[in-house]
């Protein structure tokens, strides 16, 4: 017995004093500029994929908008579903690290045999044992830390299902908004040709206008009516869309019209690129790669021999009564080791598919490093064009608006056809919208912008 507790020992030590066998890991390079380029002043990144992103919708002003943000977390389902999956790669955790400890199981039997002339006989056995598979080379160890670097992933990919409900939320809600201010734009429109229909219609009763420009102007004024109703069609279409990022049906949700806040958040220009490395996108790939790092470790692990040990106490007996006397005890210790000797190099195939799954995630790392770049670089140029833009649609509507009031001034003066006059409505109705998208763009452009940089800049560090 003295013997079997010195192999336990033994084999004790070396599995506390056990080494891992897979590599060091380090987070890749990739590419890391001083600077944006459509942003200057801005200083090197950092990570900080930890910090608070904050509510980030709340710089448009709109109080309607706030409200519905707050809602995603609670009852949008992609959101549901990337919680719950975070909550079983955290279960994974959990179970990777119990088998880093001794399996312990307690037993109980009891049969009765006989046969031919041999009398029946009774055996009752209690007995608790335990195993154990001391992680001498680690690969347990690693199973652990591939399953934490797997849990973090999928907390970045849950932030990224969240930020990215947000932002198709913020979108939607600014494109209804758009819609209304359209369809405000129209109706006034509307009115407008209703009236410059009233006086070609007298025009054409009193005989001094032909009946082509009545004609125009009904079918100036129809065409315009059916726009009204593509764009009742289109707000539909945003209000059901926002109805489903909330969870709800779209016949359970509607959202009146209301004054649409153009309020545009400004980028300081002092915005440190760190917030790039905020990135969900980003901090799931460098965990992948953390993942297949670790995999490496428990590929290479099947090198070694594998230990296990193994021990039981009990007691056993013919009857109950004398069951647990002490010459009725049974135990028992063991060890075990077992080690591939040929396998034709199977083992060494899978280490380097393991290896080549790391530098498969290593470039798909660094491929999304430079996408998010590339993503950040696009925003910050739509940005300042589209603030140049905005100034000069607003110029020429204005310009647009004071041609078509003295067209029709003129025409009543019986001084230019109506064919004049239609052109400088259309064109002024085209300026108008025209500036009602640009200012819709530099809002959905922010809104890429702060998904851009991982959920906005005003967080507190």
């Amino acid at each position: 017995m003295k013997t079997h507790f010195r192999l336990i020992v033994v084999a004790c030590c070396v599995a506390l004093t056990g080494c891992a066998v897979g590599p060091k890991y380090e987070t890749p390079a990739a590419a890391n500029p001083a600077q944006f380029k459509e942003a200057e002043g801005w200083v090197p990144a950092a990570p900080a994929d930890a910090l608070e992103r904050g509510p980030w919708w709340t710089l448009f002003g709109d109080a309607t908008l706030d409200e519905l943000a707050q809602r995603i977390d609670v009852n949008n389902q992609n959101v549901a579903a990337a919680v719950a999956s975070y909550a079983q790669a955290r279960a994974v955790v959990a179970e990777q690290r119990a088998a880093l400890f001794p399996v312990v199981s307690l037993g109980a039997s009891g049969t009765r045999s006989g046969g031919g002339e041999s009398r029946a006989a009774n055996n009752y056995r209690v007995n608790i044992g335990g195993s154990w598979e001391p992680d001498i080379w680690g690969r347990l160890g690693a199973g652990v830390t591939g399953a934490q670097a797997s849990a973090q992933a999928s907390a970045a990919e849950l932030a990224s299902a969240r930020l990215s409900a947000q932002g198709e939320l913020v979108a939607n809600y600014i494109g209804l908004r758009q819609t209304d201010a359209q369809l405000a734009l129209l109706n006034t429109t509307v009115e407008g040709y209703q009236r410059v229909l009233q006086i070609t219609q007298n025009r054409f009763n009193a005989g001094v206008t032909a009946r082509s420009d009545l004609l125009q102007a009904q079918t100036q004024l129809a065409n315009t009516q059916a726009e009204q109703l593509s764009l009742v069609r289109q707000r539909a279409l945003y209000e059901h869309a926002i109805a489903i990022l909330l969870g709800q049906a779209p016949a359970e949700f509607s959202l009146p019209a209301a004054p649409w806040t153009l309020a545009v958040p400004d980028v300081p220009v002092g915005v440190p690129s760190a917030l790039l490395q905020r990135r969900p996108d980003i901090a799931a790939a460098e965990r992948r790669v953390a993942i297949a790092n670790e995999q490496i470790g428990i590929a290479r692990a099947a090198y070694f021999p594998s230990l296990s040990l193994s021990a039981s106490y009990g007691y056993g007996a013919s009857q109950t009564a004398g069951l647990f006397n002490a010459s009725n005890n049974l135990w028992s210790l063991g060890v075990s080791a077992a080690q591939a000797i040929f396998d034709a190099g199977a083992i060494s195939a899978r280490v380097e598919q393991t290896r080549a799954a790391r530098d498969v995630a290593i470039a798909q790392y660094r491929q999304t490093v430079l996408n998010a770049f590339a993503d950040v670089e696009d925003q910050l140029a739509a940005t300042r064009a589209l603030a140049q833009q905005q100034e000069l649609r607003r110029a020429a509507s204005e310009a647009a608006d004071q041609v078509e009031q003295q067209m029709i001034n003129r025409y009543r003066a019986g001084q230019v056809n109506y064919t004049e006059v239609v052109n400088a409505q259309v064109t002024a109705l085209s300026a108008r919208r025209a500036l009602v998208q640009v200012q819709a763009d530099r809002q959905t452009t922010a809104v890429a912008l702060i998904q851009a940089l991982g959920g906005g800049w005003h967080a507190a560090q």
